[in-house]
């Protein structure tokens, strides 16, 4: 187990640094484009895939760092550099996660490699959960899967929402109900493969921010794929299933508990994408405070601004050791026991709407335009306190779990 520290070795230093350089070099600049055409970036994807930071192995190499620091540190660079690019970037990154963690090396190795494509044909995924009446709570998930034993098939059927990349992607992962008296325990993944018939893409949201990510709905009519696309096989699901109608029966609120977990362990990669986003509004910020005089001075002279801007920072820098905190737990096994990695994504995310309100502030009249970046900003952090949870229900979580109160 790596010790809990706070200063990152060359390496991590190495790569930071890199991808630093990439947020500034690549992604800044086309950053005002794409979120203004409302497009999924396909020449910035391109680019992060000739470098090699749009991969598997990129991904896989931070998600493994012992240290639990390398997803974190990754996310903030990227999206220090802009939100919506980087969620374009990373996006495939959340279907690859999937096939990683439930699936058999053979699924692995087969599915993965057509998410991303390669350097001359880039292909994005699709991780497909969250329905129109069925966000933060995922027991009310209706999209089923039905197995046809006969034909060795599963027949899915349903509506996804909110899919980051949903529609346009090359392999989508779908989570389904296999067996609703179950709750979230009767759900199961499965690979759908490019052009399989029944498969269509909804509606393409118009959002306030992030708009060079592409989110959409995913219709799923009478999809039927092999059976070899269930995410770990069906034998698997079989005693998976027959374990979780046996500990429903002696405690379901255990079942559960467990399942709420292994969300708690994802949260703390968004706060690092809210600290991302909040550092360089602050940035933006302080450069301008310096710069700009009225009354025959530099503004952040004025007290106003200069408490504001130091309020900014110690909220960033608390809202980093908060995901630090819990990032590393998360890899090296420790319980959160008192929900710390909501606690993470809930403090990052309120500090980034807050400290990009905040910039557009000390702007002025010129962070109300978009000649300045700090108003994309502002309504990119928006997100943050919607998605993998909303504030409201990271609240829930914590105070039910420091209570004891069951998680449903």
């Amino acid at each position: 187990m790596a010790e809990f520290t706070m200063e990152l070795n060359d390496e991590q230093k190495e790569v930071r640094d890199w991808l630093h350089g990439f947020a500034a070099d690549v992604i800044r600049p086309a950053a005002a484009e794409w979120d203004e055409r409302e497009e999924t970036p396909w020449p910035v994807i391109q680019e992060a895939a000739k470098v090699g930071i749009y991969s598997l192995d990129f991904y896989a190499q931070q998600y493994f760092d012992a240290t639990g620091l390398g997803i974190p540190m990754a996310m903030e660079e990227l999206f220090w550099g802009d939100a919506g690019i980087a969620l374009s970037i990373v996006g495939t990154g959340l279907a690859a996660v999937g096939v990683l963690a439930n699936g058999t090396e053979e699924q692995i190795g087969t599915w993965i490699p057509q998410m991303y494509g390669d350097v001359n044909d880039v292909k994005v995924a699709a991780f497909c959960s969250s329905e129109p009446d069925a966000g933060s709570d995922v027991s009310s998930m209706r999209t089923r899967a039905v197995y046809d034993e006969a034909k060795d098939e599963w027949v899915l059927n349903g509506t996804k929402t909110w899919a980051t990349n949903g529609g346009i992607a090359n392999v989508h992962v779908v989570v389904a109900v296999v067996d609703p008296e179950l709750g979230s325990k009767g759900h199961a993944s499965f690979i759908v493969p490019p052009n399989t018939p029944g498969l269509a893409q909804g509606q393409k949201f118009k959002k306030h921010g992030i708009r060079a990510s592409h989110t959409a709905e995913v219709i799923l009519d009478n999809v039927r794929v092999p059976g070899s696309c269930l995410l770990g096989g069906k034998e698997k699901l079989d005693e998976r299933l027959a374990r979780a109608r046996e500990r429903a029966k002696a405690g379901g609120e255990r079942v559960k508990n467990a399942a709420m977990a292994t969300f708690e362990a994802s949260r703390p990669a968004v706060g690092a994408m809210a600290v991302g986003t909040a550092r360089a509004a602050y940035e933006v910020a302080l450069d301008y405070a310096k710069t700009r005089e009225q009354f025959g001075r530099p503004i952040i002279d004025n007290q106003g601004v200069a408490f504001q801007l130091a309020d900014m920072r110690t909220q960033i820098d608390a809202a980093r050791l908060l995901v630090w905190r819990a990032s590393w737990m998360a890899v090296n096994g420790k319980p959160f026991t008192a929900a710390e990695g909501s606690m993470s994504k809930l403090f990052a995310s309120e500090t980034a709407k807050k400290v990009t309100a905040q910039a557009v502030q000390i702007l002025g009249g010129n962070g109300y335009t978009r000649e300045y970046p700090v108003e994309r900003m502002h309504r990119d952090a928006a997100i943050y306190t919607i998605f993998e949870g909303t504030s409201e229900i990271q609240r829930l979580v914590i105070a039910r779990t420091l209570s004891g109160m069951p998680i449903r």
